[in-house]
């Protein structure tokens, strides 16, 4: 387990009591559990503890320090429960960031629900964390509900009705699937011409391709974590599957990695994500500078989804009179993140919660993009085609 810690400078006091009070109300945790496999994953990081090293250096939260413990998931539940837990009752952490993984963040909800920490999400889809109506999570993604939608419209609207679908075993690639198949027979009428769920860490989907292209579809959509869905798409290719069949994938599509290491074979996949490099405000083009003179790497949603909760994050802990109450504590920043309303940063449109643990309030972002990749490679491109912003109920 990799762990990188920014720990605040302390300040000296003659009285022991008063010294452990005084530090506590004087310094605000902030624990961390996310996927950083690859090198953007780790790039990740290092947006967090730069940006928290940033608010040191100015006091920006009320003059209070912050002390950042980071852990790696791997993307693993039983990691993502156990960092859960070790940050809500050993490190004593406000406010939890995590995770990027939906099958790590969903069996997070029950630990960090219980030890009433907040949890706010950077990268997690599935619709169905939200829906466990804890009070202590937030969601700065778009939720799986909006993007079936969305990329259903779309993908009937300008691609076709007939579907096959590969989709993986990780809980945000199967709901993405199940629930674009279930968007499509309520709305258009029609059944996948073919259905297939890969198996745990298979590497080879030519038997499902093979018998995908046997279907003869207009739209094939690949539905897994990022190498999978990187695999499925340059094997398409291998099988024969034509280029004039139309290449859709989850969210996970704006990882920076699949047109890189996809290569060609990116090239006309569509997915709805939450940015895009190629977005023209004068706000997301300052990002996608940034983001490359200091990390080397277009940011995609990944990168966006960070920054813009690490800005909610710095609003909301700003308005929290720390008192050294732990249990207190984490409820004013639980009410505080709560209390957002109409926050606009790199998403591209508002982000807003409230106080219920419903997904109505705890869904922030509700406008998916719809892209599409114009060159795969490192130097890949992409153009919006469009995006959509949703009502708080739809989808449910």
């Amino acid at each position: 387990m990799k762990k990188i810690k920014v720990l605040s400078s302390s300040i000296v006091l003659s009285l022991g009591l008063l010294i452990t009070s005084y530090a506590e109300a004087a310094t605000i945790k902030i624990g961390v559990s996310f996927r950083m496999l690859s090198d953007v994953g780790y790039k990740h990081g290092e947006l967090i503890t730069d940006t928290v090293a940033e608010w040191n250096k100015k006091g920006t939260i009320n003059g209070q320090k912050i002390d950042l413990t980071l852990y790696n998931d791997e993307c693993k539940s039983e990691k993502g429960v156990a960092n859960a837990t070790k940050l809500a009752y050993q490190d004593k952490v406000h406010v939890i960031i995590g995770s990027s993984c939906s099958s790590v963040t969903l069996p997070m909800v029950p630990v960090t629900e219980k030890a009433k920490v907040p949890q706010i999400i950077p990268h997690s889809t599935n619709a169905d964390i939200t829906k466990k109506g804890s009070e202590y999570i937030f969601r700065v993604p778009v939720s799986s509900r909006f993007y079936k939608i969305v990329q259903g419209k779309y993908t009937a609207e300008n691609q076709g009705t007939k579907i096959a679908y590969i989709y993986g075993p990780d809980a945000a690639g199967k709901d993405f699937a199940l629930s674009m198949q279930a968007y499509m027979k309520e709305n258009y009428g029609v059944d996948p011409l073919y259905s297939v769920q890969s198996g745990e860490k298979e590497t080879d989907f030519r038997s499902y391709l093979t018998k995908a292209k046997a279907t003869n579809p207009e739209v094939l959509v690949i539905s897994a974590l990022m190498d999978e869905t990187v695999r499925g798409l340059v094997q398409s290719y291998e099988v024969g599957i034509p280029k004039k069949v139309h290449r859709v994938t989850a969210s996970i599509g704006s990882k920076v990695e699949i047109p890189t290491n996809a290569g060609s074979a990116a090239k006309g996949v569509t997915y709805a994500a939450a940015f895009a490099a190629s977005d023209k405000r004068p706000v997301a083009q300052k990002f996608v500078k940034m983001v490359k003179n200091k990390y080397g790497v277009v940011p995609g949603h990944d990168f966006s989804q960070m920054q813009d909760l690490l800005d909610i994050l710095e609003i909301a802990l700003k308005k929290v009179n720390f008192s050294g109450d732990l249990a207190a504590d984490r409820n004013a920043v639980r009410d505080a993140i709560a209390s957002t309303k109409d926050f606009k940063g790199l998403a591209s449109g508002p982000i807003n919660f409230c106080a219920p643990g419903t997904p109505q309030c705890r869904d922030g972002n509700r406008t998916p993009v719809m892209i599409e990749y114009t060159r795969g490679g490192k130097n890949f491109k992409t153009k919006v085609a469009g995006k959509v912003t949703f009502n708080p109920t739809d989808g449910l």
